[in-house]
């Protein structure tokens, strides 16, 4: 949990913080100002959930990525300057966001994220990481559960999009509309006969708990709790489970360069997965796998935007956080929030 105790918004802080106060209030505020964040890959999600928790007003973020701004990054990263081509990724990145908010503290970490261990997450309150394999997102997740760190990942390829969050157990407060009785006028008479109860809206404390990646991607979907779920479910979720055995096969996503090559190995790797899965391969399509090359701006936006809405909703202890998968489908052009692994 971010502690917000010590935080104090300074009047030129109030002035620039003026309608997210008005919105979520000065409490939450605090929090977010007191909040330390590491973003791992700096891509084009990582750009748009970097930009949309600095312009909130965070405490500090960290850039994470040992790789180079490539001509790719052109299609969705916006914070390298395209005659940075060939520097660090993070570093080159770094100015850009600073100056969207000169209040927050931003620096960069050229390191790969496999060679932090324990003590370098225990820095923040947040972890992000996106552009990571399977096995490096789980090693991640492990550390940060038992740090009590809250965790997030995301990726996007091509025209899907992904998110997944583990708060571990969280606390938040939710306002509900509830029925009081009616007031009643001087002669003890009901004000209105035909409303017998006015609508109050209350906050109500809650809590919510999480599970980590790996037990939410090892559930079993022969069991008769999961296998009622398969013919109802979203195809996303399979179809991250074949992105993940692909990378894990290749080393690297999809990409528009081998675009058949890589297209005819999808094909190849989703029957093996689903299949022992007890998934039918007809779950995930030809169609979905013909659109995951190449990171897209729009995609990044609509992702950046609901994980960085959830981080910040998670910071603010407000509203109810998603538990624990969105995913944007690449057919339907719709988001859908799972919950997979209880």
């Amino acid at each position: 949990m971010v502690e917000q105790d010590k935080v104090q918004i300074s009047e030129q802080e109030a002035q620039l913080y003026d309608r997210q106060i008005r919105l979520w209030g000065l409490d939450a505020q605090k929090r977010l100002r007191a909040a330390k964040i590491c973003l791992i890959g700096v891509r084009g999600l990582g750009c748009e959930i970097a930009k949309n928790l600095v312009l909130a007003g965070i405490n500090s973020m960290k850039l994470v990525d040992p790789a180079d701004v490539t001509e790719e990054d052109a299609t969705s990263q916006f914070l390298a300057p395209r005659d940075k081509v060939g520097t660090n990724r993070a570093e080159a990145s770094m100015d850009r966001l600073q100056q969207l908010n000169p209040m927050v503290e931003v620096t960069f970490d050229t390191g790969k994220s496999t060679e932090k261990d324990a003590e370098f997450f225990k820095q923040f309150d947040i972890v992000i990481a996106t552009t990571c394999p399977k096995d490096e997102l789980v090693r991640i997740n492990s550390i940060c559960r038992a740090e009590k760190i809250m965790f997030y990942a995301g990726d996007v390829m091509g025209f899907y999009g992904f998110s997944f969050m583990d708060l571990v157990e969280h606390e938040y407060a939710e306002e509900e509309i509830q029925h009081a009785p009616a007031s009643q006028d001087e002669s003890g008479e009901p004000a209105s006969k035909k409303h017998k109860e006015e609508p109050v809206t209350v906050t109500v404390k809650k809590a919510m708990t999480f599970v980590s990646l790996a037990e939410a991607l090892k559930v079993d979907w022969s069991s008769e709790l999961y296998s009622k779920r398969i013919r109802r479910m979203d195809p996303s979720f399979f179809l991250l489970q074949v992105l993940f055995a692909f990378r894990e096969e290749m080393g690297r996503p999809p990409s528009p360069a081998h675009r058949q090559a890589d297209l005819d190995k999808l094909k190849e790797v989703r029957d093996s997965t689903l299949k022992g899965m007890s998934i039918p391969v007809e779950k995930v399509t030809d169609e979905l796998l013909s659109l995951l090359f190449s990171e897209l701006s729009p995609v990044c936006a609509i992702v950046g935007g609901v994980l960085a809405q959830e981080v910040i909703k998670a910071i603010s202890n407000k509203d109810a956080p998603h538990n624990n998968f969105f995913f944007y489908n690449p057919v339907e052009s719709c988001g859908v929030v799972e919950t997979i692994g209880y």
